[in-house]
């Protein structure tokens, strides 16, 4: 088998290199010698970062990995992460700092809340769920908009031990409902509605559904509680729906949260689509919240006057993870947004970092990549120079759309951490630091003081830089999953059975070495072709489109192809100044693409698209596209966060713009 046939072929090159800011650099919060550090003594170095946690009882051992994969951290110690959130704010004097400045959708519509309110509001939460029936143990699922009740609702859980799962509020009944029915949900938290794109959108009728959906699959929901966030009419059981200002306003503030086991389940979240068996990743709570405090004081070298954004939704686990439980724990102020980057107008988001002194502010790719489209105007025309430092989370980011980021929005003032993580792993695993790394824009550069990762081959052995293969994690982390909510064979199988010999974890990522050994992920495995026995990675090539002028946004796909096996097929959104591209725009970008990577990478089709197929993450869907390529029926459009893109692409097609 030659080298290629087993490795990702290494395509783009980067010499583009950011050093740190000097000051940022002289204050940083970790620096170099934390790499040490942590090589030195992995178990040592975990047991430092759990003193920025408040423990009712100290742990005896810090990780017992007796029994592979199945690990257990801070063994013996007791905490609660609503106190360790909240309440030893308040303790320790800081009840006045805002912990959320919530701005909704509506223009006007705002709310600060201090730590001593939030304090009020998740213990008269913690007593209305208890009044309902919820004791430890019992599982709450939440279906909200980002609103504050969200964020209350999830820390009042876990100050009474009940686990959560929210699940976001775009799926549809059936995807809560299998939720509800595979962890046996006793109450669901939820709103009449919430505002989206200047309407007022419903959210309790989908919960209606499928609470009648989960009777049919034997499961019975006991509670559903409301919140009347848009006053729009809603049908009503009295027998099971609760008003949240009748049952949550008029509780009493007064609650002594218990201290639950470190390894006490914390939430269940949900990470495949509406199809097939629903894969609930269980996160426990001691490990967990130490692995988000720790990440979030490092990677975004967090200080106490710093007015943080995560623009994620509280339904993804970057809102459980960097909007809940990190920043809270790290008792930061920080921005709540309900609403769309571009509603009532384009710059909603700039108007909002402007307004509130955003200090570090951490988004998505497919997000910056929009802003690319519309041109840098709408930004430049609003003061941003409060920014310190940006973030990256979702997906690798192109290194065009990271340098547009860094020099637009961060007035090329500001570090970028472009961040790897993932539901399972609960918190940041690869990314620079911001006081220590000359970023590299693309590359999510080494994993971060405390993990270890590496890139191997088909038989588990380490590549040399300039290669490329799996990604996987050799070592346990605190803020690992602990397994798959009833399904304990499945974990193994889906995560440990690859790499088993070795014990490494691997859950489907693809990622080279560059000549420097810095990491650059190149997304699923599933999107690796395979051309003329060449794999290449899909990132790579969308990324050499985007570093056109012309190119906002591409996806890329293999197609099966008699000649080479797969053939390169490209999807590509133009800048909106580009207008249609012109009758040469496909063979302008097949050339640039061939400048940029080589023959190999050069696709036999562009098609000049206006939209891509995402889900409500932002994620691309080139399964979708892959059925366009190869001219099949397209597939299930149900997890789309708008169908009706495939059938934009289709008639955009059939008008023949897309081949050579």
């Amino acid at each position: 088998m030659s080298n290629t046939d087993q490795t990702l072929a290494n395509l783009l090159q980067e010499d583009r290199r950011f050093d740190p800011p000097a000051e940022l650099a002289a204050h940083a919060n970790l620096t170099a010698e934390a790499y040490d550090r942590a090589a030195a003594d992995r178990e040592g170095f975990w047991a430092a970062q759990a003193e920025r946690i408040t423990w009712a009882e100290p742990f005896t051992q810090v990780l017992d990995w007796s029994d592979p994969p199945f690990a257990k951290w801070y063994v013996g110690g007791k905490l609660n992460a609503a106190y360790n959130c909240v309440d030893r704010h308040v303790e320790a004097g800081r009840g006045d700092k805002v912990a959320i400045h919530f701005v909704g959708e509506p223009v006007g519509d705002t709310r600060s809340i201090t730590y001593a309110e939030l304090q009020d509001l998740v213990s008269q939460a913690a007593n209305a769920l208890t009044d309902l029936g919820v004791a430890a143990g019992d599982r709450v699922a939440i279906y909200m908009p980002m609103i504050p009740e969200a964020v209350v609702t999830m820390l009042a859980c876990a100050r009474i031990g009940a686990p959560h799962t929210v699940v976001f509020g775009g799926f549809s009944s059936d995807a809560l409902a299998s939720r509800l029915e595979d962890c046996q949900a006793k109450v669901v938290v939820t709103a009449d509605g919430g505002y989206r794109r200047g309407a007022a959108s419903a959210l309790k009728p989908a919960v209606d559904e499928a609470r009648t959906k989960a009777e049919t699959l034997g499961h019975t929901v006991e509670k559903v509680l409301v919140v009347r966030r848009t006053g729009q009419e809603v049908e009503w059981d009295d027998s099971v729906d609760v008003w949240w200002h009748d049952a949550v306003d008029g509780a009493s503030t007064q609650h002594t949260p218990e201290a639950f086991d470190a390894e006490h389940p914390l939430y269940v979240m949900y990470t495949s689509g509406t199809t097939g068996k629903p894969k609930g990743i269980l996160h426990t709570t001691g490990g967990y919240l130490v692995g988000c405090s720790y990440t979030h004081w490092a990677v975004f070298d967090l200080k106490d006057d710093d007015v943080y954004w995560c623009t994620a939704d509280i339904g993804w686990v970057t809102g459980h993870s960097y909007i809940v439980y990190g920043p809270l724990a790290n008792g930061v102020t920080q921005v709540l947004y309900e609403g769309t980057p571009d509603s009532p107008e384009r710059g909603r988001w700039w108007d909002i970092i402007e307004q509130h002194g955003v200090t570090i502010f951490y988004t998505a790719p497919t997000a910056i990549r929009s802003f690319m489209k519309q041109g840098r105007e709408i930004p430049d025309a609003r003061d941003l120079s409060s920014l310190r430092l940006l973030g990256s989370v979702g997906e690798p980011i192109n290194p065009e759309a990271y340098v547009w980021y860094r020099h637009v929005i961060g007035g090329d003032r500001t570090p970028v951490v472009d961040t790897w993580w993932q539901t399972e792993t609960g918190s940041i695993m690869i990314s620079p630091l911001p006081g220590v790394t000359a970023g590299k824009p693309g590359s999510a550069m080494i994993p971060i003081p405390g993990v270890a990762a590496e890139v191997v081959d088909e038989e588990g052995k380490p590549v040399p830089n300039g290669s490329g293969g799996y990604l996987v994690l050799t070592e346990p982390w605190p803020s690992m999953l602990r397994t798959i909510w009833g399904d304990d064979e499945r974990f193994k199988e889906t995560y440990w059975s690859r790499f088993a010999k070795q014990g490494y974890y691997f859950a489907g990522d693809g990622a080279k070495k560059d000549s420097d050994g810095d990491l650059w992920v190149l997304g699923r495995v599933d999107d690796v072709m395979n051309v003329s026995g060449h794999r290449l990675s899909t990132t790579e090539i969308e990324s050499a489109l985007v570093s056109h002028p012309k190119v906002a946004e591409a996806a890329v796909v293999g197609a099966k192809d008699e000649d080479t096996g797969q053939a390169v097929c490209a999807f590509v959104i133009l800048r909106e100044e580009a207008g249609d591209g012109g009758d040469d725009i496909v063979a302008e970008l097949r050339k640039h693409v061939r400048k940029e990577i080589g023959p190999i990478a050069t696709p036999r089709q562009i098609m000049i698209v206006p939209e891509l197929p995402k889900t409500r993450s932002g994620k691309i869907m080139r399964r979708l596209l892959r059925d366009v390529a190869e001219n099949r029926e397209v597939g299930d459009v149900t997890t789309l966060a708008d169908s009706s893109v495939m059938d934009l692409i289709s008639s955009g097609l059939s008008g023949g713009k897309g081949d050579e």
